[in-house]
């Protein structure tokens, strides 16, 4: 890796482009200026031609000289890249597999751009598909209609494409407000708006941003003010107006919150019992992840981009991928399963999201079509084995425990 570390170095430390771009710019304006010339009289146009011919020729020479360094450097890169990648065969993807999944595929790049913020961005995309004939003219549509079904439409209720952007750009907006400019009051107003949702989820959002008031409050200086009890003062009145709705269920954070003004802060605040409410140096970053997660959430999304996720999984598993891939060819053996990869595949945690179930009779995983089964006992086994273990039977015993129940008792449970 450090050839390839060199090469991209080299590369861009030559990579400038103003003196081509300066003598591209003086080609065109000579050309411009021909063609003016022309128009205004006819008759000259061979004595014109003539005359641009020697000039055109210099500035292209120019523009040659101007692009050697670079062409140099990328070649370099390029060659650093062979050596280093040669003898790796990248898998492939089947066309029909991804054409199956096309909405799916395009949804999660528009709507990774809708998060992102780049609305134009997104906004091209869907014409140039439309343009395209690709069946996308009603995307927006389907987009809103697999929302409504699969998610939490609390705040989109059969949306248009239209009101999804506008919805992430308010997120859009209000992450900007946090993360640049440490301004907490859009995000406040959002969460009081939905504080009866967000309650329902169980979410701490509300509180969390509300203790960081506080806590900016008390922290924050005046410099036109004398009073060391200026901050204070400013967070007390702040508690008294919105803490009062927060006790019930924040009863013991409030306490601590308001205990915190009999001590001081700043180079004081290492012998107060509350030093460690304001030395969270990310508690801004903290603020917006939460958000993100807790505004994509009653949208019905997950709070992290669905693009990124299978860009960075495909990644990880891209060399296991690779080296499988050159088993296979090497043992003209074939790749038999549909729905699962013949190894594993080991990912971090945050990309872990469907736990697997191995029935302990069969010891087969669970699928859709054999899902695993919950006994009234509380034994859990696959479909399959259920059925092969009764037998018709009205009645049988659980295969773990002496346990009886009805075969038409047991019920679906999703792992």
């Amino acid at each position: 890796m450090e050839a390839i570390l060199s090469a991209h170095e080299q590369l861009a430390s030559h990579s400038n482009l103003s003196l081509a771009l300066a003598d591209v710019d003086k080609t065109i304006a000579l050309l411009e200026a021909a063609r003016d010339s022309v128009a205004s009289k006819p008759s000259t146009a061979p004595l014109a031609l003539a005359k641009l011919k020697q000039p055109l020729k210099a500035s292209f020479d120019r523009l040659d000289d101007d692009l050697k360094d670079v062409n140099k450097a990328l070649k370099s890169y390029e060659r650093a890249l062979d050596k280093k990648f040669k003898a790796v065969a990248l898998p492939t993807a089947s066309t029909e597999v991804m054409e199956e999944k096309r909405l799916l595929v395009l949804r999660a790049i528009v709507m990774h751009l809708l998060r992102e913020g780049r609305f134009e961005v997104a906004d091209i995309l869907v014409k140039e598909m439309n343009e395209g004939g690709n069946g996308t003219e009603d995307w927006f549509q389907e987009l809103a209609n697999w929302q409504a079904g699969d998610g939490d439409t609390s705040m989109v209720e059969e949306s248009q494409g239209s009101q999804l952007q506008a919805k992430f750009t308010e997120m859009y907006h209000i992450l900007s407000a946090l993360r640049n400019g440490h301004d907490l009051s859009p995000a406040i107003s959002w969460a009081r708006e939905h504080s009866q949702d967000l309650a329902l989820r169980g979410s701490n959002l509300e509180f969390n941003l509300a203790r960081l008031k506080f806590i900016e409050l008390y922290t924050s200086e005046d410099l036109m003010s004398d009073s060391l009890w200026e901050g204070p003062m400013a967070a007390l009145e702040y508690a008294r107006e919105v803490f009062p709705g927060f006790g019930a269920r924040y009863g013991k954070e409030v306490a601590g919150l308001m205990g915190s003004l009999a001590f001081p802060i700043g180079e004081d605040a290492d012998g107060s019992p509350y030093s460690s409410l304001f030395g969270n140096g990310t508690a801004w970053e903290e603020a917006s992840s939460s958000f993100t997660t807790e505004f994509c959430s009653l949208l019905g999304l997950p709070s992290t981009s669905a693009l990124y996720t299978a860009v960075t999984a495909g990644g990880i598993a891209l060399p296991i991928l690779s080296k499988l891939s050159r088993i296979i060819a090497a043992t003209r053996g074939s790749w038999t399963s549909v729905n699962e990869l013949p190894v594993e595949t080991p990912l971090p945690a945050g990309f872990q999201f469907h736990s697997v179930f191995v029935c302990p009779v069969s010891k087969e995983q669970g699928t859709d079509e054999n899902p695993p089964m919950l006994l009234n006992c509380g034994h859990v086994l696959a479909r399959e084995s259920l059925e092969a273990h009764a037998r018709g039977k009205t009645r049988m015993k659980c295969p773990y425990c002496p346990g009886e129940s009805a075969p038409r008792d047991a019920r679906r449970v999703f792992i």
